[in-house]
This record gives C-alpha cells, sequence and structure tokens, in this order.
C-alpha cells in the first residue's frame, strides 16, 4: 500500500452520500510524490512522500 514516508498518510476510506443519502463505498488516495532524498546514513533513496510534507521542506532532497 502506498504510504507516506514522513507522516504515514495512506488512503483512506469512507463512504460517498448523495442528496438522498445513500451510501457507496469509496476511497480518497493522498497526494503522494515520488522524490529522491538523503537518509540518516547518507545515501540516496527514492520514497514516496506527500505532498504537503513535501511543502515544509524539512526533506534533505537529493
Amino acid at each position: 500500500m502506498a504510504k507516506c514516508y514522513v507522516t504515514g498518510k495512506t488512503t483512506t476510506f469512507g463512504n460517498k452520500r448523495s442528496h438522498a443519502l445513500n451510501a457507496n463505498r469509496r476511497q480518497w488516495k493522498a497526494n503522494l510524490q515520488t522524490v529522491k532524498i538523503i537518509d540518516e546514513n547518507g545515501k540516496v533513496k527514492r520514497v514516496k512522500v506527500s505532498a504537503r510534507a513535501l511543502k515544509k521542506g524539512n526533506l534533505n532532497r537529493a
């Protein structure tokens, strides 16, 4: 399953509700982007990061 490397965000599930309150199952996917980062050991690795975590800018991009 796709998961954010920083925040741990994943796909969330719920119901789509119509005006008549009919319930249909649906899912919301996190806005994940694949980026290269430098980890703690100094190695370059490719991870999935949410767009919100990227905007914060506290990653060491490679």
